[in-house]
């Protein structure tokens, strides 16, 4: 029996309709930029396995630091207890971020990320006394299946089951010339509500890789400040080198308060999740009163072995190689959107670093659950190539170790889709 054949009789999917979809395809090794099947097949893991993999499959080195790690310890429980990995960690991360960014709080996914940030923000008013209980938030986004991150996301296919149970929030459009003014007046009538203004910087992925000015962003951000309003910076997708730069609020000048990190954190070899803050934000909950203590954790907070992935994965990020290789990537995308941008089936296309996303014409609107979605799907993975549409949106987001030939192959088979589908 196939591994396919075993998965269908035990394995409930991720947003998968599990009647209608195909079997599962079984991979059991994986190598640099790509994955293998087990008949052999190699594809091409074009999307980084949901964004999270930056220096490839298996990366030798990575695997190396996580194997002493277990040797030395697997787990400790990180309340009242603490361990090298994740003090070094902290330590060299907040290195990197905006100077503002004081303390570490660790959790175990993308999700667990946002919710800390959301409960950081609510509490830290709740602390000072001050009634602060709504949340600014951008249409279409975003940031988790957990209740409070469903609750700060857009409302759509995937909370609908969910809607009368999250709590309200403040959805305001993208910025744009247009708009922003608007914008800001909106969040000065609301200013005295606002616990904190909770966006997805530059790309919003999930919504089919929208993208928006860092100029605007930063007015945003800029007016929120004047108006005491916290920022919560998700960069649990833009994070590590996605959007051409180490961060995507290195694009802007106006620092976050918060800042929520997941997916590239460990290089894509095991879940984790990190919230940054500010000494402001941390101060407000040192106390006599213990009920001002921010009650949240987790039983894998902190797990030395993730720490050790994500610092084998830091070391990597920051050897100036991957850089170059991130500016290569960006580089080649361009090219390849300049090449087919006047394609009759191109309805739109768009880039922010190693982000392309291409809008194929459908003589509708963009929608999650376009028909065209697994059509491209399926005609990608006979290619050999993991590209995993966002309805009629096809968007690249490969690994930095990726070839110049396998981007070359990975043009040619969209410019062919562009063709014949």
């Amino acid at each position: 029996m196939s591994l396919s054949e075993r998965d269908l009789r035990v394995i409930w999917h991720p947003y998968t309709q599990m009647q209608t979809a195909q079997p599962p395809i079984g991979i059991v090794r994986g190598e640099g930029t790509c994955v293998f099947d087990e008949d052999g097949k190699r594809y091409i893991d074009a999307v980084s396995s949901w964004w999270v993999n930056i220096h490839g499959h298996s990366h030798p080195y990575i695997a190396q630091k996580v194997a002493e790690q277990l040797l030395k310890l697997e787990h400790v429980i990180f309340a009242g207890f603490t361990h090298p990995g994740a003090v070094e960690l902290a330590e060299r991360l907040l290195a990197i971020l905006p100077g503002n960014q004081k303390k570490a709080f660790y959790s175990d996914n993308g999700s667990t990320a946002i919710e800390v940030a959301i409960k950081m923000c609510l509490q830290y008013w709740h602390n000072k006394g001050e009634q602060r209980t709504k949340i600014l938030a951008f249409k279409n986004a975003y940031h988790g299946d957990t209740f409070g991150a469903m609750s700060v996301s857009g409302r759509s296919a995937f909370t609908a089951a969910f809607d009368s149970l999250l709590f309200e929030v403040e959805f305001i459009d993208l910025p744009t010339d247009d708009n922003i003014e608007n914008l800001k007046s909106q969040i000065s009538d609301l200013k005295s509500q606002l616990a904190c203004f909770i966006f997805e910087p530059l790309v919003q992925g999930s919504a089919g890789m929208i993208m928006y000015e860092a100029r605007h962003l930063e007015a945003l951000m800029a007016h929120c400040k004047g108006e005491g309003v916290l920022l919560i910076d998700d960069e649990v997708f833009t994070g590590f080198g996605r959007t051409g730069k180490p961060f995507a609020c290195n694009h802007v000048q106006t620092q976050p308060d918060i800042m929520c990190f997941s997916k590239g954190l460990t290089g894509g070899t095991m879940a984790f999740g990190l919230t940054t803050c500010t000494q402001q934000i941390y101060d407000a909950f040192l106390s006599d009163d213990k009920m001002k203590t921010l009650f949240h954790g987790h039983s894998y907070t902190a797990n030395p072995v993730a720490c050790a992935a994500s610092l084998a994965s830091l070391d990597l990020f920051l050897d100036p190689a991957t850089q170059q290789s991130i500016d290569r990537i960006v580089a080649r995308h361009r090219a390849f959107a300049e090449k087919i941008k006047g394609h009759q089936r191109i309805a739109n296309y768009r880039q922010t670093g190693t982000i392309l996303a291409l809008e194929w014409q459908t003589g509708g609107n963009t929608s999650y659950f376009s028909g065209l979605r697994d059509k491209l799907y399926h005609f990608f993975l006979d290619k050999g190539i993991i590209l995993r549409p966002l309805g009629n949106i096809v968007y690249i987001l490969p690994p930095y170790c990726i070839t110049d030939a396998e981007l070359d192959y990975i043009y040619s088979a969209i410019e062919e889709a562009l063709d014949t589908i």
